[in-house]
């Protein structure tokens, strides 16, 4: 859950870097140096500003450990609406045949959900 919350998170913050006009690379760059820094930051940000999806951890293995999660959330009565939105972010990577990307792949659903591409 928190892999999967923070690699949304990260690429929201890039996406809204290059929307805005801002260099999303000096963006990472910048955060990285700062409390906002992680290892998830470092890495699958930047395989998300270079769109290399080569997998660590695949696509399909995060979807089943969040599926596992939000079940047991559920039979809990327990909300999670940061993991369920994660959770989303995989499943439409699923429907699209991406799961054997890298979770950082997220970023492509969201790319395609506001329109902005990092590539571009």
């Amino acid at each position: 859950m928190l892999v999967s919350q923070t690699i949304a998170a990260v690429g929201e913050a890039l996406l809204l870097a290059k929307a805005a006009g801002v260099d999303p690379a000096n963006v990472r760059k910048a955060l990285l140096g700062g409390f906002a820094g992680s290892r998830i930051l470092e890495i699958h940000g930047q395989r998300m500003l270079n769109h290399d999806f080569q997998p660590g951890f695949k696509t399909k293995l995060h979807h089943k450990d969040m599926r596992i999660a939000m079940q047991t959330a559920h039979e809990l009565g327990l909300a999670l609406p940061g993991a369920a939105l994660a959770t989303q972010y995989l499943n439409a990577l699923m429907g699209t045949g991406q799961g054997e990307l890298d979770s950082a792949a997220i970023v492509l659903t969201q790319e395609r959900t506001s329109d902005v591409h990092l590539n571009k």
